[in-house]
């Protein structure tokens, strides 16, 4: 499957819709963004089963925002509507394959567990991938 572009309008939408989705933020200007693109297609076409989206910062500056992103290429990856990873800089393939491994073997009742016991107020779920892509238990970029 070929990667899915991400706006402001879609975003919700696609990541509640999908299970596991990989999302890049670049821009056309940035030439790691540009080095990274064969990476993240290559492992696109080798995971068909997850979904490979991409923001274009430039176009969609206030989805940037909202997710704080501040370098680029910034790659998160969200599971069942909670951003478990997201990290700025070009990954080598191998690198892109040890990371998918590992968010494919993550135990997401153990992930919303550990998200509940440090905000208990926050408990009721609301806080998942709401308004503009603010997200429960993404690490800080």
């Amino acid at each position: 499957m070929a990667t899915v572009e991400l706006t402001k309008e879609n975003f919700d939408r696609t990541v509640s819709e999908n299970p596991f989705v990989l999302i890049d933020f670049w821009a056309g200007w940035c030439r790691p963004c540009l080095q990274f693109a064969p990476v993240y297609e290559k492992a696109a076409e080798a995971n068909p089963d997850l979904l490979f989206a991409k923001v274009d910062t430039e176009a969609q500056q206030e989805l940037a925002a909202a997710f704080q992103i501040t370098s680029i290429p910034t790659l998160m990856i969200v599971r069942d509507q909670v951003a478990v990873f997201a990290q700025p800089g070009a990954l080598p393939e191998a690198a892109l394959t040890d990371l998918i491994g590992q968010a494919r073997a993550l135990d997401m009742d153990e992930v919303r567990a550990k998200i509940a016991a440090s905000r208990p107020q926050e408990g009721d779920g609301s806080a998942q991938t709401g308004e503009a892509g603010e997200s429960s238990g993404a690490p800080e970029a």
